[in-house]
């Protein structure tokens, strides 16, 4: 009896300092989501939470993929966004100075969870009271509107173009 109870000792001894794993990592991992509001980490704090989860690599602007954007925009987003007022959204014109590609597309293709858990969409959402709409487009579509957005702020600074800034209190 003695001895089965040291054996289980000993086995159990073992198996908790064999499967422990290195706390380390998990630890900062921890550390890092637990210092950002609602335990967002770095990465979604600066990119936005959804489906986009690695940053992406931008090239030149594609003016096919521009195209399809501006069409995509103008059927989608247009009722709700104009490039340089604020209507029942945002100006979109800058967004891309304002906003990382990750950030964006993550907005794009996941609304309905970026206006709930992201600090800054949800101030987006207190500013226009209205919470924008999934519009349940593929990533490919998502980055030919990127492509369209990047098009428009390119174009805007080229031309000074003026647009409203996404907060009444900006100037």
């Amino acid at each position: 009896m003695k001895y089965l109870f040291s054996l289980t000792a000993v086995l159990v001894v073992l198996s908790l300092t064999a499967c422990g794993g290195d706390k380390a990592p998990k630890a900062e991992a921890q550390k890092t989501q637990s210092s950002n509001p609602g335990g967002l980490t770095d990465f979604q704090m600066e990119n936005g939470i959804g489906p986009i989860t690695e940053k992406i690599v931008l090239g030149d602007i594609d003016m096919a993929k521009v195209k399809v954007g501006e069409e995509m925009f103008k059927a989608k987003c247009a009722p709700c966004h104009k490039m340089d007022k604020r209507f029942v959204g945002p100006a979109l014109r800058y967004v891309t100075e304002r906003r990382t590609p990750e950030y964006i597309l993550n907005m794009i293709l996941n609304p309905d969870q970026m206006v709930k858990e992201h600090p800054e969409a949800k101030k987006m959402l207190g500013e226009y009271l209205s919470p924008m709409t999934n519009m349940n487009l593929t990533v490919d579509q998502a980055k030919d509107l990127l492509e369209y957005l990047r098009f428009a702020d390119k174009e805007g600074l080229e031309k000074k173009i003026e647009a409203d800034p996404p907060f009444r209190n900006q100037k």
